[in-house]
């Protein structure tokens, strides 16, 4: 955890630097930290785009008359709703409380727009309530800081098709090197192993996160950004082979495409986080009963590591005039056992609460899997997330800078390596534009 204690210093730095914000005071006049009660009917708005959302907040608004939540929809953070956050920080509209995921937090910090919860009642006793790794995300190793409620969490396995893997006497793989002699012998049969995301970063990160890699460090004073270290050159040269060779299809995710892909048995198999689950479901429905999930192939045999993808936290913005009541809710939204079992059924949120992982919901099997417990497979996977990756403080312009190389790749019109150096170069440029001290 130094690593990202060190980061997040250097990140606060940069806050102050970027913000000017060095007053005691918060924008509704009240002390920094302070987090008294509101008089009287509280109303609060919360933007997200999570499904089913609304009957959760149902349920909340129902037993607190005084404190009502108001759902607004949007797209998902990188579609949209982030930039539409960032412009209503600067307008002064901004919503009381905001989803925003883990990879995302560092943007909104390094530009002053959260809250920091820490002073509010119950929350910092409410460490202990979530997954240890869940919380160094939103507190960014400072020491009585929070500046987001952990919400769920993408740790990563293998959902395969045990169908096809079974009647092609194919073994399941739990290698890599396993992966590509799979990959070989499905394309003989006609298919594909997996599809390769062009434009989902995110994913490829969580693949190297579970490699060891982490592309953002720092030397106490200055950021580094390394996106392609050695670890992340040996993740990116393995999927390289794999689409050279054609042993992957690369339709752009969650696109008809994408789904018919897997529709269809042509794609095998998909390295996801819990939340894939409904992707999966959603999107091929004619495999019902076909899928299994399997760990994340490994890097060496015998080796248990796991990558994360994904995972939300809810947040307070700066502004909001009643952080008692929003932090109240979101601790009620992210531990309280009937929010975190309808958020499953209608998201399959995998829940970043302890507690949550105990749930009937996440104990029984599943029949979209073959009637298989698929959650206990991400309960290990979850204890296998190293806590040590940093995001950095620019991650939605990296992710849109490497995607584009990701694109040129996938029709042999680059590497996924000159993607990466092209992404670094912007990502330090980006930086140094926000003036977040950074090595060149």
């Amino acid at each position: 955890m130094k690593k990202r204690a060190v980061a997040v210093a250097l990140l606060a730095a940069a806050s102050v630097a970027l913000t000017g914000c060095a007053t005691s005071t918060t924008s509704t006049g009240t002390a920094a930290g302070s987090c008294a009660p509101s008089t009287g009917k509280v109303d609060l708005s919360f933007t997200t785009w999570i499904p089913g959302m609304e009957d959760a907040v149902a349920v909340w608004n129902k037993e607190n008359p005084d404190i009502q939540v108001k759902v607004q929809t949007g797209p998902n953070g990188n579609g949209g709703t982030y930039q539409n956050f960032f412009n209503q920080l600067k307008a002064g509209n901004a919503p009381d409380l905001g989803q925003i995921e883990y990879d995302a937090l560092p943007n909104f910090r390094v530009q002053d727009g959260l809250t920091d919860l820490a002073s509010c009642a119950g929350v910092l006793d409410a460490k202990k309530d979530f997954v240890d790794w869940t919380w160094g995300q939103v507190n960014f190793g400072e020491d009585n800081a929070v500046y987001a409620i952990p919400q769920d969490a993408g740790p990563m396995a293998m959902f395969y098709r045990a169908d096809l893997f079974k009647a092609n006497n194919i073994a399941i793989p739990t290698t890599w090197a396993e992966y590509t002699a799979a990959a070989e012998k499905i394309r003989a049969t006609g298919g594909y192993i997996t599809n390769f995301s062009q434009s989902d970063i995110n994913q490829f990160a969580g693949l190297v996160w579970q490699a060891g890699g982490t592309w953002f460090k720092n030397d106490g004073t200055n950021w580094t950004v390394n996106l392609t270290d050695p670890t992340t050159a040996k993740v990116a040269a393995y999927w390289q082979d794999l689409i050279d060779r054609d042993l992957v299809s690369t339709n752009p995710p969650w696109t008809d495409e994408w789904n018919n892909a897997y529709n269809t048995g042509s794609d095998w198999t998909w390295n996801s986080a819990a939340w894939g689950a409904n992707s999966i479901a959603s999107g091929a429905p004619d495999t019902a009963g076909k899928w299994a999930v399997a760990a994340s192939p490994q890097w060496a045999a015998g080796d248990k590591a796991s990558g994360n993808w994904g995972g939300s936290s809810t947040a307070v913005f700066k502004g909001s005039k009643h952080p008692f009541e929003a932090a109240k809710f979101a601790l009620w939204l992210n531990t309280s056992d009937e929010a975190l079992t309808m958020l499953n059924k209608s998201a399959n949120l995998y829940p970043a609460a302890k507690s949550g992982l105990e749930l009937p919901a996440l104990k029984a099997g599943v029949d979209f899997y073959g009637g298989q417990a698929i959650y206990d497979v991400f309960a290990k996977a979850s204890a296998e997330v190293s806590p040590d990756f940093v995001w950095g403080p620019t991650m939605t312009q990296t992710y849109n800078d490497v995607s584009d190389g990701f694109k040129a790749a996938v029709t042999k019109k680059g590497t996924l390596i000159d993607a990466l150096k092209t992404g670094q170069t912007a990502t330090i440029a980006a930086m140094t534009a926000q003036s977040i001290p950074v090595n060149k």
